[in-house]
């Protein structure tokens, strides 16, 4: 395995591991609490009568998972914004080289 795919593969893990260590090792003792739930209560006790418009179609299991699935949706939108970033750069210097010095000789 050279270099270049063994870095990839330890980033891969590191991704990974930042995902599920915190999983395993809470093991449901944390409370998790985000923005939108402090705001939904604040409009409950300011507003009893309220009714939301709308109804969510998914509702995760835990709030381990939905914090989880905004990491992963951030994460996705951050890989889309960084290649469409990097084609982008890549047209505008048609000129330049991406290779590395050496790699194509043998």
């Amino acid at each position: 395995m050279n270099r270049r795919r063994l870095v990839t593969a330890l980033l891969v893990l590191g991704v990974v591991a930042l995902f599920a260590l915190p999983l395993l090792l809470d093991r449901g003792t944390a409370e998790f609490a985000g923005t939108d739930g402090l705001a939904t209560t604040a409009i409950e006790e300011d507003h009893p009568g309220y009714e939301p418009w709308f109804e969510s179609v998914l509702r995760p299991s835990s709030a381990e998972v939905e914090s989880g699935l905004f990491a992963l949706q951030a994460a996705l939108g951050g890989g889309v914004l960084g290649y469409a970033l990097g084609r982008l750069r890549g047209r505008r210097a048609p000129g330049t080289s991406t290779t590395e010095p050496g790699a194509g000789e043998p």
